[in-house]
C-alpha cells in the first residue's frame, strides 16, 4: 500500500479518466464475504447552554477521574482503596449528579451526540465549540430503533433518525428517558475549539464527507481502500443506493463485522436528515494492491 501511494503522489495532476485507470492499474477488487448492513453517521449542530434552564437539562459529562481502562480493554470504575468494578450503565450514571458539567444540552440531543460520537456545540453567545469523544463507560451499545419500532411507537418504515429524535422530543422526560436506557452505553466528552475542519476518525485523520467509513477494525485496517454497494433501503425517504469508493477511517460501538460500513455525510442538519434514512443491504470489495 505504501508503493501504492508512492505512485499516486508522483502522479501530478489528475485528469478526468486518469484516476479510474490508475486504480485498476494499481489495485484488485477482492469481495468481502457476504451480505451486510450499510448505515451512515454524521457530525451534529446542536445548540447548547452554560447553566441547566428549561429544555437544557442533559449535562455534558466529561470523562471521569475514576474511570481506567484495562490491559484488556474492559473499562472499570477505580474505587478510593483501589479495588475495581465494570463501569456502571446509562442509568446509573445519568442518576448521579456532575460536579463539573462541560455544558447542558436537551437530553435527546445529548443522546444523539453520544451516539455519533462527536458534534459542533453552539452556545446562546453564539460561541461554538467542538465536543470531541473523550471516553465510554465499556457497554455493549444498544440501538434504540428496533425496540421502538416493536413496542408500536414508530412506524415499521420510519425508523429514521429524525423519526427517532422527534419522539423523544415529544416525550421529553421519563418515557425518552426509558427508551434512552435500553442503550446502556454512556459516552464522555472534551471540548475543543471550533476551527472549522471536519472531525477526526479513529485513524486520526479528518473525514471526508461522503467518502470515509467507519469499519470493525477486527477485520479492516485503517486506511484501507473499499467499495461499497448499498442497495435495498429498509427506511422511507432513502436514497435508492450507494455505489462508491470510501476509505476505512473511523469505528463505532454498533460496527461490528466484516461486512458492516458506517459512511461519514458531513456536518450540519441536512447530513443528519440524510444519515437517519440510510440502512440498506451491503456488499463490500476491498482494493489490494497488485
Amino acid at each position: 500500500m505504501a508503493g501504492a501511494c508512492k505512485r499516486a503522489r508522483a502522479a501530478g495532476v489528475v485528469r478526468p479518466g486518469d484516476g479510474r485507470a490508475f486504480l485498476e492499474r494499481t489495485f484488485v477488487a477482492e469481495r468481502v464475504g457476504g451480505s451486510g448492513v450499510l448505515t451512515a453517521y454524521f457530525a451534529p449542530v446542536y445548540p447548547a447552554r452554560r447553566r441547566p434552564g428549561g429544555e437544557f437539562s442533559a449535562p455534558v459529562r466529561p470523562r471521569p477521574a475514576d474511570l481506567a481502562v484495562a490491559a484488556g480493554g474492559e473499562v472499570l470504575r477505580v474505587r478510593p482503596d483501589g479495588t475495581a468494578r465494570p463501569y456502571p450503565d446509562r442509568a446509573a450514571i445519568e442518576a448521579a449528579p456532575e460536579a463539573q458539567p462541560l455544558a447542558w444540552m436537551r437530553p435527546e440531543e445529548l443522546f444523539f451526540l453520544q451516539v455519533q460520537g462527536s458534534g459542533v456545540l453552539v452556545f446562546e453567545d453564539g460561541r461554538r465549540l467542538k465536543a470531541l469523544y473523550a471516553a465510554h463507560n465499556g457497554r455493549t451499545f444498544v440501538g434504540i430503533a428496533n425496540p421502538m419500532r416493536d413496542r408500536g411507537l414508530l412506524a415499521r418504515d420510519n425508523t429514521s433518525g429524525d423519526a427517532i429524535r422527534g419522539w423523544l422530543a415529544a416525550h421529553r422526560g421519563p418515557e425518552a428517558e426509558a427508551i434512552m436506557r435500553l442503550n446502556p452505553r454512556y459516552a464522555f466528552f472534551r471540548l475543543a475549539p471550533d476551527d472549522g475542519k471536519p472531525p477526526a476518525g479513529a485513524a486520526g485523520l479528518p473525514l471526508p464527507a461522503g467518502r470515509a467509513v467507519a469499519v470493525d477494525p477486527a477485520f479492516h485496517p485503517y486506511g484501507e481502500l473499499l467499495w461499497i454497494d448499498g442497495k435495498a433501503p429498509l427506511l422511507a425517504g432513502a436514497f435508492p443506493t450507494y455505489r462508491r469508493l470510501v476509505t476505512a477511517l473511523d469505528t463505532g460501538g454498533a460496527i461490528k463485522g466484516p461486512v458492516r460500513a458506517d459512511l461519514y455525510l458531513g456536518e450540519g442538519e441536512a447530513a443528519g436528515a440524510e444519515a437517519g434514512r440510510v440502512r440498506h443491504a451491503l456488499a463490500m470489495w476491498r482494493l489490494v494492491p497488485r
